[in-house]
């Protein structure tokens, strides 16, 4: 397709993929139909035979500011308003009927807007067939007396044939017949419509001329249409039930071990004449959906789909019988198209269901425009993009057309109306790129290697022997009756296989006993033939006697070589007697192993199913085992870790114990000591010297007074007691002596007492306390529930009347870590609050958080 204004499409450069394989583009041809009426505007001129031009409307030049000017496309062919149905066929559908009898198929669909004359050119009127009807009469003009019997060719649902012989195929003739004795749904008793018997003249008939003589021929017709993506069957006999109708059921695309896309269940109809063939169309033509738009009156609301499959298989040697094998059999199909037009909803006024139609046809449309852009690009830049067949039913459908499966014919239906001026200008710029869309040749495929005219042959010896027949009278001497005899003997049917494969086989013996019986006519005829020629042999023999005595030992030898076939004839009927017997016993042997042996196979599928339980038991039992032994080690190793955890916890606590313990000891030893030595020293002056503090008791102080001194002495006032604070005084400016013994365990808690302005110490000194105001003991015991607790044990220090250093204790804050896993215990009572007492300030338990005991305090005496 070419623009004289901007020129040919260029094509851009890129590699190519080097094939041998020869490709042709797909041919577009364009139809023109005829204007509705004569005050309608035309957008529409044909130029020449291949080219067309659009004109744009004034109205859309004023509006669009000249952007749609004259524009020029080319086709392959271009079909004007005179152009006939029979035109139109010779030169687009004829080649492709051609090569379907040659083995090749082919896809032919129309495409255009709604109302430009894609139905009509597909299925055409009384008077005018179109493509489809036409088609159908070429293909049974030529292959008419070359056509099997009805059901030797017979669909094997996976889209492929297979051959069934004679018998086979009058068994399910039979059958056939009687299930459609009685009619079953309404459908199945609607006749044609008259109006397609005179669709085609006699006239018009077109043969194929090519067509090979020694094959056998089986024409198969189905009709699908899609609607809204689904597919369904037109040719279905869905059982009727006039109370509860039920929707038709969608079918589904397959692929074939060919790779070739097919609809599966599909109705396959076998035709043997055109009026058939437009009898099963017209079934399925009432049952597609149209409906009535703005546009056209009976608008096709889904695309249809016409399927013509050929099959052919070629004759035996001797020209007589079709080969039963399934490999030499071709099959071939020309696919018909009638696509939905495609519209704008706006123009259409489409509303509900009808808008929602449209929308899938132009989806439809569009994922088809897709297809056909990416395989431009493909083929012209040598790259390997994905093709998006599966976007769309039609699409994948035909995916292999447009792989290089068959022949592919579009035809353009334009209508010159200056209203679809805007659709018209799509679908051209459609056509134009699908025409640059190469498509690879199919390659020819031989139909058998046996030489070729055996059929002709054959019935031409037929035709010479019944001359020679004629002109003798009948048989009157030995060749005649050597020759009919060899025919008889050669016309004997092979015995067919007596294996019985299945007890429920109801085909087998039938098709014996039809064997059996047909043999048994051949030899009743060899001996009616044989005793008439036996006779007239007589009768020769007696004029002969008659007339000349001289021939008696002539008719002797005669007559002792007829006792001799009599004889033999004799032989061969016992022969053939107890061969019968014997295959009668031979077939009860038969069924006897065959029944035997599905015995057996029914006991090995059962002890293989019951191995095959066991063994799936076994190793759930195996499986669930290590489940447990793993469960069982993941337990033991948690429960070794937290024991280990444990019994170090323990271990360190027990140690802190002891440790505070010893402490505590060697504390008393040191004031026993010193209160033995001020008391040796009489009234010298003591050195003020810090002590561990004790318990907050002014009894236990006073006594300790009275015991290092002899004489009492007076009391000193009552220091006074500082209230209790909401937040330490830990946080304040003054100096600290931050007494922390060596005993003390580092613990990873995030809360760590930092003290500013502190002297750490190990041991109090009198020096350390006189330099500070504040005093602070950390000290660790071990709690009632086995954890470790530090208590932070505050005072002030302040001098006292003999020049000494006190303190006087205050607060008392509390840090503890506390692991979650360890199991709780039972707070003992008066162990964490209050200044409750105890044994010493070293074993009181914790509490939970900082908490401010009564002050009390310690003094250092001279």
């Amino acid at each position: 397709m070419q623009r004289p204004g901007k020129g040919k499409t260029p094509r851009r450069p890129g590699p190519k993929k080097a094939s041998n394989t020869e490709r042709d583009p797909v041919g577009v041809y364009c139809r023109i139909r005829p204007l509705g009426s004569e005050d309608e505007e035309c957008c529409v001129e044909m130029i020449s035979s291949t080219t067309i031009q659009l004109h744009a409307p004034d109205g859309l030049k004023a509006n669009r500011n000249g952007e749609y000017k004259e524009t020029q496309y080319s086709f392959k062919k271009v079909f004007g308003i005179n152009t006939t149905q029979l035109e139109l066929f010779e030169d687009v559908a004829k080649p492709l009927v051609e090569d379907l009898i040659h083995c090749k198929n082919g896809l032919l669909f129309t495409y255009g807007v709604t109302g430009s004359g894609k139905t009509f050119t597909m299925t055409g009127s009384p008077g005018e067939g179109g493509l489809l009807p036409r088609s159908l009469d070429m293909i049974f003009n030529s292959i008419g007396p070359f056509q099997a019997k009805r059901f030797v060719f017979k669909p094997d649902d996976k889209n492929g044939m297979e051959i069934q012989s004679q018998v086979d195929a009058l068994l399910e003739r039979q059958k056939r017949d009687s299930q459609q004795a009685v009619p079953k749904t309404p459908s199945s008793r609607q006749k044609p419509d008259p109006e397609f018997a005179d669709m085609i003249s006699p006239d018009e008939a077109c043969k194929s001329e090519n067509v090979d003589e020694d094959g056998c021929y089986g024409v198969f017709v189905s009709y699908i249409e899609i609607y809204n993506n689904y597919i369904y069957d037109l040719l279905e006999d869905a059982p009727y039930d006039p109370i509860r109708p039920k929707p038709p059921q969608s079918k589904i695309l397959r692929e074939d071990q060919n790779h070739n896309m097919y609809v599966a269940g599909c109705t396959e109809v076998e035709v043997k004449s055109t009026e058939e063939a437009f009898e099963v169309f017209w079934k399925g033509q009432k049952k597609r959906r149209i409906a009535n738009t703005q546009l056209n009156r009976e608008s096709s609301r889904s695309h249809s789909v016409f399927t013509i499959k050929l099959a052919q298989a070629p004759l035996d040697a001797d020209g007589d019988h079709i080969l039963q094998d399934k490999n030499q059999v071709n099959v071939s199909q020309l696919c018909l198209v009638d696509l939905a037009g495609s519209e704008r909803t706006n123009r259409t006024r489409a509303e509900g269901s009808r808008l929602r139609e449209a929308g899938n046809i132009n989806q439809s449309l569009m994922t088809l425009r897709t297809c056909i852009e990416v395989l431009r690009e493909n083929q012209m830049c040598g790259t390997n993009k994905m093709v998006p067949y599966r976007d769309s039913k039609v699409t994948h459908l035909f995916k292999n057309y447009f792989d290089g499966e068959g022949k592919v014919r579009m035809i353009v239906c334009v209508n010159p109306n200056a209203d679809d001026y805007e659709e018209t200008v799509l679908v051209m710029r459609f056509a134009e790129m699908t025409q640059e869309v190469e498509v690879a040749r199919p390659v020819d495929r031989p139909i058998c290697g046996l030489a070729p005219g055996r059929r002709h042959r054959n019935q031409a010896f037929r035709d010479e022997l019944s001359r020679r027949l004629e002109e003798r009278g009948g048989p009157s001497n030995a060749v005649d009756d050597r020759v009919l005899m060899t025919q008889l003997i050669e016309s004997l049917p092979d015995l067919p296989t007596c294996e019985l494969v299945d007890p429920a086989d109801d085909q087998t013996l039938p098709r014996m006993i039809e064997v059996l019986e047909r043999r048994h006519q051949i030899r009743q005829m060899m001996t009616e033939q044989f005793n008439k020629t036996a006779n007239t042999v007589k009768s020769m023999l007696q004029q002969f006697d008659s007339q000349l005595s001289a021939k008696d030992y002539f008719l002797h030898d005669q007559q002792s070589k007829l006792n001799e076939k009599d004889k033999v004839i004799l032989s061969q009927k016992t022969e053939i007697e107890r061969l019968e017997k014997k295959s009668k016993t031979l077939e009860y042997k038969i069924d006897i192993l065959q029944k035997t042996t599905d015995m057996y196979e029914q006991d090995k599928r059962a002890l293989q199913q019951e191995l095959e339980t066991r063994e799936h038991r076994l190793q759930s039992e195996l499986s669930e085992r290590k489940r447990m032994e793993q469960r069982m080690q993941g337990a033991v190793t948690d429960t070794r870790l937290k024991w280990e955890k444990e019994c170090e916890r323990r271990v360190n606590a027990k140690q802190l114990e002891m440790q505070n313990k010893l402490w505590v000891k060697d504390e008393k030893l040191k004031q026993l000591k010193a209160i033995v030595t001020e008391s040796s020293s009489g009234g010298s002056a003591p050195t003020e010297r810090p002590e561990k503090p004790e318990r907050p008791s002014r009894e236990r102080d006073r006594n300790i007074q009275q015991k290092r001194s002899p004489s009492p002495s007076p009391l000193p006032k009552a220091l006074p007691v500082h209230p209790k604070h909401r937040r330490s005084h830990s946080a304040g400016g003054e100096k600290w002596v931050d007494h922390k013994p060596p005993s003390n365990l580092e613990l990873d808690t995030v809360m760590q007492p930092i003290i500013p302005n502190a002297i750490k110490v190990s041991t109090p000194s009198e020096k350390a306390l006189s330099k500070c105001h504040k005093y602070v003991l950390r000290h660790q015991e071990l709690a009632s529930d086995g954890e470790i607790e530090t208590k932070l044990i505050k005072g002030d220090v302040f001098k006292t009347r003999s020049g000494g250093q006190a303190v006087q204790f205050t607060d008392i804050e509390t840090l503890k870590q506390v692991c979650p896993l360890a199991p709780s215990r039972k707070r003992r009572s008066g162990s964490a609050e209050g200044p409750a007492e105890v044994e010493d300030i070293e074993n009181r338990a914790p509490a939970a958080s900082t908490n401010s005991s009564h002050g009390y305090q310690k003094r250092r005496k001279p």
